[in-house]
């Protein structure tokens, strides 16, 4: 429904152009937050889960225990194979404060730290014994994403709907993830 309201230039997107004015404040706070969404960032975060969860499950002999990982890791690949043509074929113009070009839709800094951040929680949660730790973990992962989101668009990088999309997008592919990896699990109970 975002996609289409995009390129038809639908009411969602008069109403993201008004957020975006309202929201618009470039400073160092929210370029920093925005940074966080870089690849450069992100993906070394999920190397270190990758590694640490990998090297976890293998340590107490689970089974295919890197699959877990290596899901992760085609995840975080599956990003710019997904989010590249979207950009390419809805050509959104960028906000007023960006330089003018086209691709801003979806946010592929928002989809990069929704999945890198996600993928590397949900490797992690299996390990620490208290609740606490695991609730300290997501609510990091929550903040992390929020923070990218916050500062993308507080900085003009993004428009609110860029943002959003880049939500819903990642959601799938963790979720899917998830499902993947438990259907995995299972079957390797069974056998």
């Amino acid at each position: 429904m975002i996609t289409w309201q995009i390129v038809e230039g639908g009411p969602l997107v008069r109403l993201d152009e008004r957020v975006s004015r309202a929201l618009v404040h470039p400073d160092r706070t929210s370029e920093l937050l925005a940074d966080l969404g870089n690849v450069q960032v992100a993906v070394p975060v999920l190397a270190l889960a990758l590694g640490y969860a990998a090297w976890r499950a293998r340590r107490i002999g689970t089974d295919r225990w890197w699959q877990p990982s290596a899901g992760a890791a085609l995840l975080m690949a599956l990003v710019p194979a997904l989010i590249v043509p979207i950009k390419e074929l809805t050509d959104r113009p960028g906000t007023p404060v960006v330089p003018p070009a086209t691709g801003y839709y979806p946010s592929g800094h928002t989809a990069t730290a929704a999945v890198a951040y996600g993928a590397a929680t949900l490797l992690l949660l299996p390990w620490p014994r208290t609740i606490w730790v695991r609730r300290t973990i997501v609510f990091l992962y929550g903040a992390l994403v929020l923070g990218v989101s916050y500062g993308l668009i507080r900085r003009g990088y993004h428009w609110p709907l860029d943002v959003v999309a880049s939500w819903c997008l990642s959601t799938v592919l963790l979720t899917g993830y998830v499902l993947a990896v438990s259907r995995g699990s299972r079957r390797t109970e069974r056998l």
